[in-house]
């Protein structure tokens, strides 16, 4: 279903975009609810201009398309943004750092491999058995890593900096004008004493600083 135009301005960029809406289908998050998003095709030349002011109205990304929840009834789910600069890191921010000191974040290349995707399948069939995601094979992993029409790149996470150290935690982001913005992360299901979805986060904040 078509949604309609948008005029994009900031700082005297203007670009027309179209904009459509899903048809409604279950929610993953809310029993007897319904979903619909808008979204709009960032397969365009200034698909990192147009990527940053979509962000920062609540937009998410998803391989090549830009999209939010528009729930005519509900408005649960929230996209937030976190002012690095202001964050304060309390107590409880610090204790997840703390016990994770040993571990070394390392940003490489968008590209896909079998360790990440490993590590992948054993978050989903922990966390997600059920989803729409489980049933990933190997390519459609390397098309949500590599199909990007706009400036990202993968944190892994391991203990230590051996050669052999595992991998336990990564995630996919994209490099704002601003920040960073997290499209997915995944981690070790085994390893909750750790609180490793929240260390990413975390380490994320310290790295956009």
């Amino acid at each position: 279903m078509k949604f309609g135009d948008s005029h994009l301005f900031q700082q005297g960029y203007r670009r027309t975009l179209r904009f459509y809406m899903t048809a409604p289908s279950a929610c993953p998050y809310l029993e007897g609810q319904r979903e619909r998003k808008a979204f709009t095709n960032l397969a365009i030349s200034d698909a990192d201009t147009v990527h940053n002011i979509l962000s920062q109205s609540g937009f998410r990304r998803s391989q090549s398309i830009a999209y939010r929840p528009a729930c005519p009834n509900c408005n649960a789910c929230k996209s937030v943004r976190i002012p690095v600069r202001e964050f304060e890191f309390g107590r409880r921010w610090r204790r997840i750092l703390n016990k994770n000191k040993d571990i070394v974040a390392k940003p490489v290349a968008a590209q896909a491999t079998r360790e990440q995707y490993r590590l992948l399948k054993r978050y989903l069939g922990a966390r997600h058995k059920d989803g729409g995601m489980s049933e990933m094979t190997f390519r459609d992993y390397a098309s949500m890593v590599t199909d990007s029409p706009v400036k990202s790149l993968v944190v892994e996470y391991r203990i230590g900096d051996a050669d052999d150290a595992p991998l336990i935690a990564a995630s996919i982001s994209d490099v704002l004008q601003d920040g960073l913005s997290m499209v997915y992360s995944f981690f070790d299901p085994e390893l909750t004493v750790r609180s490793l979805g929240s260390h990413m986060i975390l380490e994320h904040v310290q790295r956009a600083t």
